[in-house]
């Protein structure tokens, strides 16, 4: 079995953030114990830009502020991938298609902008995952809410590579029961 170089360098965040919690849990033994498994491993990466994480914090806050999360971080190039089933589960192979099949669906038929709560940016080296809600109004007046989690491959600044986890059921329910938006 091959294992992607994403998929490693998030076996390897993962292994981090048990040994994070096994060293919290020996300073305050009330915290769980989780064990690191023997297969982590901790070498650092020599290609790693150090402030991806702060790059994908600073683009966040500019959303929540009213600006656009996808033209500040993605590159042009990027593959986006929305994993579930679904019509817009699938890889979208570039910017453009996926702001054409996947979020104007979805945003052309939002009254408002979504607003996103950031509960936690996790980054090791070139991986940065963010895990977040959103909410916004649909242009019927009922709201439109949702839990995310995005993994982002970053290079030079911009993410490459992203995988996208949310619930398929309510952005689809948004874009079978709302009219789109007058352009």
């Amino acid at each position: 079995m091959t294992i992607s170089p994403l998929t490693h360098r998030l076996v390897r965040a993962a292994c981090k953030l048990l040994i994070a919690a096994s060293f919290a849990a020996s300073i305050e033994p009330a915290i769980a114990s989780p064990t690191a498994p023997a297969a982590c491993s901790l070498t650092q990466t020599t290609d790693v830009a150090p402030d991806n994480k702060a790059i994908v914090g600073a683009a966040f806050d500019k959303w929540r502020a009213g600006g656009n999360v996808f033209e500040e971080l993605l590159a042009p190039d990027v593959v986006w991938t929305i994993h579930g089933s679904g019509p817009v589960a699938g890889t979208y192979r570039s910017f453009d298609d996926f702001v054409e099949r996947a979020s104007k669906p979805l945003i052309s038929r939002l009254a408002t902008p979504i607003v996103p709560e950031v509960h936690g940016i996790f980054a090791d080296g070139n991986t940065v995952i963010i895990r977040f809600d959103g909410s916004a109004a649909t242009t019927s007046g009922a709201p439109y809410r949702n839990q995310f989690v995005w993994i982002f491959r970053m290079k030079n600044g911009s993410v490459v590579e992203a995988e996208a986890f949310l619930d398929l059921v309510a952005y689809q329910r948004v874009v079978e029961n709302n009219s789109p938006r007058a352009q």
